[in-house]
């Protein structure tokens, strides 16, 4: 599987920092302690600038093929977008983008609650240096049924190639190589979305104003939480959860209640025995706030996405899971079943 971690051909080094954890793909540079954000730009290859050039286009004049290449016209309000040390072209934008440096993005960070306050976990850049992630971990945490702690982390990440908004998330999952998950918590919203317009900056600067999610975020999740561990569910029902959680569609559903598994897609399935074998296999699900509990029917979701399901590149990951696509969609489906299964219990579960 490729990790389409940034390679920089000049220092020769991967745009990839972790603190203490490796990742998968086994690269960049592994700090033994937590690092201020100065040392965190150099270390994970992030200290570069990105430029808006001209975009210009070129003709040939002459009898023969490219006899002759000269200077033709420059094409209106549109611009490259260049890494200045590599000058590697990274997407072409319109006149209003402006680009937000990777060291505004630490700014923002440092900002949130004080350089001293903020530990910097995973930072990095994919492609040519098109986009990168930070993710820094915050003083505040959440437990679980007094023995089951989560740590509270703030995730950026942003393109430097047109192809998206800035986006600051909160979550209590650690991330590494984009890798996140949301705690879809109905009108607790926990991420933040900016442009690249020409106040862009200026609206990051402003941005701590997240910790106001953070804050806000916290309790909810935390009383949500909580409140799961103390609720039973069988074996059988944590099944059904996930089934339902995990279903492309509502034909797939129909024919599993019916018993037809021969019209059931062989990827699903497979899909299923691997969600089925880390909700009832795995560490993290045979604690006192998971195992028989409807919280670790919600995780056993949430953690299937995070530790088991496969992706072609960290890229394909991120927009599943951040970017509105089928992770995020499936976690919002199991939060919402385990909300009406905290309410109304089997009868929520459509198997019934």
């Amino acid at each position: 599987m490729a990790d389409n971690i940034n390679f920089n051909q000049i220092t020769g080094k991967h745009a990839f920092y972790s603190v203490r954890q490796k990742a998968w793909h086994e690269k960049g540079y592994i700090a033994d302690k937590y690092q201020r954000s100065g040392d965190v730009l150099e270390a994970s290859q992030l200290n570069f600038e990105v430029a808006k050039r001209p975009l210009i286009t070129y003709d040939t004049i002459g009898e023969e093929p490219n006899e002759l290449i000269v200077p033709d016209v420059k094409v209106p309000d549109f611009f490259a977008t260049v890494r200045t040390d590599t000058n590697q072209p990274l997407g072409v934008v319109g006149s209003g983008y402006e680009v937000i440096q990777n060291i505004d993005a630490f700014s923002f960070f440092d900002c949130i609650a004080g350089p001293e306050n903020i530990y910097y976990e995973t930072a990095g850049a994919l492609g040519k240096g098109e986009r990168i992630f930070i993710t820094a971990k915050l003083p505040s945490y959440i437990t679980v049924a007094g023995i089951d702690t989560m740590e509270n982390y703030l995730f950026l990440t942003t393109s430097h190639d047109g192809s998206g908004s800035i986006v600051a998330a909160f979550t209590p999952v650690r991330i590494v190589c984009n890798n996140t998950l949301n705690a879809a918590l109905g009108n607790c919203s926990n991420k933040i979305k900016i442009r690249h317009t020409a106040n862009a900056k200026d609206r990051l600067k402003e941005a701590h104003r997240v910790m106001g999610m953070v804050n806000k975020c916290t309790p909810a999740i935390s009383d949500t939480f909580n409140h799961w561990a103390k609720i039973s569910i069988t074996d059988q029902q944590v099944k059904e959860l996930i089934t339902l959680a995990l279903a492309p569609n509502q034909e797939t559903i129909t024919n599993i209640k019916k018993g037809e598994w021969e019209e059931v897609s062989t990827r699903f399935k497979n899909q299923l025995g691997d969600a089925f074998s880390y909700a009832f296999g795995s560490d993290t699900q045979l604690i006192e706030s998971t195992k028989g509990k409807l919280f670790g029917a919600y995780n056993a979701v949430t953690g299937y996405f995070q530790n088991v399901a496969k992706y072609d590149n960290p890229s394909d990951q991120v927009n599943a899971i951040l970017y509105g696509g089928t992770a995020e969609k499936k976690a919002q489906k199991a939060f919402n079943l385990c909300e009406s299964f905290a309410q109304y219990g089997a009868d929520a579960l459509q198997f019934n």
